[in-house]
């Protein structure tokens, strides 16, 4: 198996700070990032959720879809999932797949500390894959920019 399970959820929300004391006081959780996706972008907040697992909420001004409660099944999808890769190599298989399969341009882009690779499976849905970033600098983290190691 070429990923050992999902690395995060993404989520939409109206109210970051809020969410962001909800998951810290019920679940434990700790907070990773809260800043722009990208320079520019919407409000990014990482939670950690366990030892590999976040919960990625954009915060996404006059969006409405937080607002959105509906049955079970007429929620509509998911903004995304993240998948984390078994190895590097793995990263790299998986990549190379994708391509193959038409699913993604292997462009694989920097998130601090870890590298992704976005795709679309067979419904349309974009989702990406992600690994450790192994060129990582704690000095001079880089979000949202093309890994110099694919390019």
């Amino acid at each position: 198996m070429l990923t050992d399970g999902i690395e995060h959820g993404a989520t939409i929300t109206n109210e970051g700070d809020l969410l962001k004391e909800v998951y810290a006081d019920v679940f434990g959780a700790t907070v990773e990032r809260d800043g722009p996706e990208f320079p520019g972008g919407p409000r990014m907040i990482i939670l950690n959720l366990g030892p590999a697992t976040e919960l990625n909420v954009f915060e996404v001004e006059d969006n409405d879809q937080a607002d959105r409660q509906t049955p079970m099944f007429g929620r509509g999808r998911l903004d995304h999932i993240g998948l984390h890769a078994a190895s590097l190599e793995s990263f790299d298989e998986i990549r190379r797949r994708l391509m193959v399969a038409g699913a993604s341009d292997g462009i694989v882009t920097e998130f601090g500390r870890k590298i992704s690779l976005f795709f679309r499976d067979p419904d349309q849905m974009e989702c990406e894959v992600l690994y450790s970033n192994p060129d990582a600098d704690d000095d001079d983290l880089r979000f949202g920019t093309p890994s110099p190691r694919y390019a």
